[in-house]
């Protein structure tokens, strides 16, 4: 048997860690490149965040919908091609920014005070807002385009194991671009190419248009790849529902007035809504933190230390994809029931994220190996998730319903971001206080206590809504 289906995860793994790694530039550069050249402040830097967020979540309404209607070969292609167009469209705020205010270069936009400063500000947030509304759009493909893939090239009982692989891509990303991005944006800003930011979104973004050629050369669906021999046919197309659908007869549809009145739609969208925005928070917030918290700036070598640590520890979520087989194998449960059972294990997890700022009183790895590993329990949570999705509705449906739990996503990702950055503030302007901690610190620490019981709602309202496995048969 040909394994051709690990060489298609491995590039939706790559696919991912581009996806992730365009997305954290800005997290990485604005604090201390960006932030200082126009006069942000966090709530300028959350607003933004929002923004990204909310427009992520609406184009992943249409997103899916439109994966299941291009197919996955060329919808992928938009999808990265649209993204990496708006992540290099960064590097142009700055000029942009210049220009609309007719400033006279950028000394005077630095020194700029009053009045000025704050045109400045509020021009560039605008500038910016709109790149990442084209990076938005185009990144919304990507997790309906992959889970499609995935229900296309593996069983039902490998999809939760392969899905994990590739979406460790997101936590390859969040590890790799600490490493590289602060040091590019070092370095170009060193040698004099503008203030080094605009050069590491040019070259993350880059990376997405040399992933489409790969994808064009390898892929195509199994029954039409030279690589995929007939046993390995055979193993892809076990289950017997696949069976049916890659049979000639013509597939019923389900119309999406429909899909939104299922519970399994419902209760997925739910699940996800309430425990999203727990990752994208920490990939959001954390250089920031360290940053805040601890004085760390994200180019400072201890800095990308910490991230580099906290997201090496969330690679062990590969293994979360593993736990629904062995329970499945131990206990003959089906793939739905075992995935309740594992996903119940990785919501009891992040209630450590409660001790993350109090033990970061003694040191600051403590609250980075606490965060490492509620990512890692987010990242196994969210793999199988992504998994119950292809447990209950027929492959023709997946794209759609996961474009539609990426809105919940997205929605949940804008509300953490904006209240995020304007309790931040809030809290240092007044030096707020929340059990022991003042100013920022106390802001942090009630996101925190959010982070801890997230997973746990989200289990019972998927356990509520879908009690019992009961898939989705078109009729």
């Amino acid at each position: 048997m040909t394994n051709f289906r690990w060489v298609i995860c491995a590039m939706l793994f790559f696919a991912t860690t581009v996806n992730y790694m365009d997305r954290q530039v800005l997290s990485l550069t604005w604090k201390d490149f960006i932030a200082p050249e126009f006069h942000w402040t966090d709530s300028s830097y959350g607003d933004i965040a929002a923004i990204f967020s909310i427009v992520y979540a609406i184009a992943n309404l249409f997103s899916g919908r439109f994966i299941d209607w291009m197919g996955t070969k060329k919808g992928y292609l938009w999808a990265i091609g649209i993204w990496s167009a708006g992540a290099c469209l960064h590097a142009a705020c700055g000029v942009a920014t210049l220009w609309s205010l007719n400033l006279g270069g950028m000394e005077e936009m630095l020194t700029a005070t009053g009045t000025i400063a704050t045109m400045v500000a509020t021009t560039s947030v605008y500038f910016f807002i709109a790149a990442r509304v084209i990076l938005g759009i185009g990144e919304s493909g990507n997790f309906p385009a992959a889970i499609k893939v995935t229900a296309e090239y593996f069983p039902k009982k490998d999809r939760a194991y392969a899905t994990s692989i590739f979406n460790a891509g997101a936590t390859v990303g969040a590890l790799v671009a600490p490493l590289s991005i602060p040091a590019l944006a070092s370095y170009f800003k060193g040698i004099g190419w503008g203030n080094g930011w605009e050069m590491a979104f040019i070259l993350i973004g880059a990376l997405g248009f040399v992933w489409m050629g790969f994808w064009l050369f390898f892929y195509n669906k199994p029954n039409e790849s030279r690589y995929v021999n007939e046993h390995e046919l055979d193993y892809i197309n076990q289950d017997s529902d696949i069976q049916v659908e890659n049979s000639n007869s013509e597939e019923k549809k389900i119309p999406f007035l429909k899909v939104l009145q299922l519970p399994q739609t419902w209760a997925i969208f739910l699940a996800k809504l309430v425990t999203d925005g727990v990752w994208w928070f920490f990939l959001f917030w954390t250089p920031a933190y360290i940053s805040d918290v601890y004085g760390l700036a994200s180019d400072n070598p201890t800095a990308m230390m910490l991230i580099l640590v906290l997201y090496a520890i969330t690679m062990l979520s590969i293994y979360g994809g593993k736990l629904p087989t062995i329970i499945m194998e131990k206990t003959g449960q089906n793939a739905y029931e075992a995935r309740l059972k594992a996903m119940l294990v990785f919501a009891f997890i992040p209630i450590l994220t409660l001790f993350a700022q109090p033990l970061g009183n003694y040191t600051y790895w403590l609250p980075v190996i606490i965060i490492g590993l509620a990512g890692a329990a987010h990242q196994s949570w969210s793999a199988n998730l992504f998994s119950v999705t292809s447990d209950l509705f027929p492959k023709s449906l997946i794209g759609t319903v996961t474009g539609i739990n990426g809105l919940a996503g997205g929605i949940s990702s804008s509300t953490i971001n904006w209240f995020s950055g304007r309790l931040f503030d809030y809290a240092g302007e007044t030096n707020m206080q929340f059990l022991g901690f003042e100013g920022k610190p106390a802001g942090y620490f009630i996101i925190f206590c959010i982070c801890s019981i997230a997973y746990l709602l989200g289990w019972t309202i998927l356990k509520t809504l879908v009690p019992k496995y009961k898939p989705v048969i078109a009729k």
